[in-house]
């Protein structure tokens, strides 16, 4: 497997970006490394977090549902924008605030706390996933800035989320 970004072994050791409490070792690094598919949509959630946060973009692009509408782009492309990406951006923390799952298909609705260039550009997405028979893959999501959102997240559900979207 190719993977653009070898995690050091002082990452390894640190708390995981994806806001579990455990080690990146023993969190979300087996499945950067391919070592294991995530268990569900919400780890799947977590590990694409932290592979952003860890500039992990052949995970990322690995994790795309072939229904996502970047699977019909030039990979090397979407590879290079999400580098750009993830270069400007840093991740502060991630917040599962809701998911539901059914069968292969799930969604999950989460805070990513993410800063640019000291600027807060945190939002809130509800992400649909759907288990393509070898693991979790990341479909679409829809997403409002948090700024924008007045309600408390912790107070947010999927369905309260939905009637704001609309």
């Amino acid at each position: 497997m190719s993977r653009d970004v070898r995690p050091g072994t002082g990452t390894l050791s640190r708390p995981c970006p994806c806001g579990s409490g455990r080690s990146y070792r023993e969190c979300c690094a087996p499945c950067h490394l391919g070592d294991r598919e995530a268990t569900d949509a919400v780890a799947l959630m977590r590990s694409r977090y932290a592979a952003f946060a860890v500039g992990d973009t052949a995970y990322l692009w690995r994790t795309l549902h072939m229904g996502h509408i970047d699977r019909g782009r030039d990979r090397d492309q979407v590879l290079r924008e999400l580098k750009i990406t993830i270069h400007h951006h840093r991740y502060r923390g991630l917040q599962i605030l809701d998911s539901l799952q059914s069968g292969g298909s799930a969604s999950v609705l989460f805070l990513a706390k993410i800063f640019e260039a000291g600027v807060d550009r945190s939002f809130v997405e509800l992400s649909d996933f759907l288990h393509d028979g070898e693991g979790w893959r990341y479909l679409h999501g829809v997403a409002i800035p948090r700024a924008r959102i007045s309600v408390p997240p912790d107070e947010l559900t999927i369905a309260l989320f939905s009637s704001l979207s609309s």
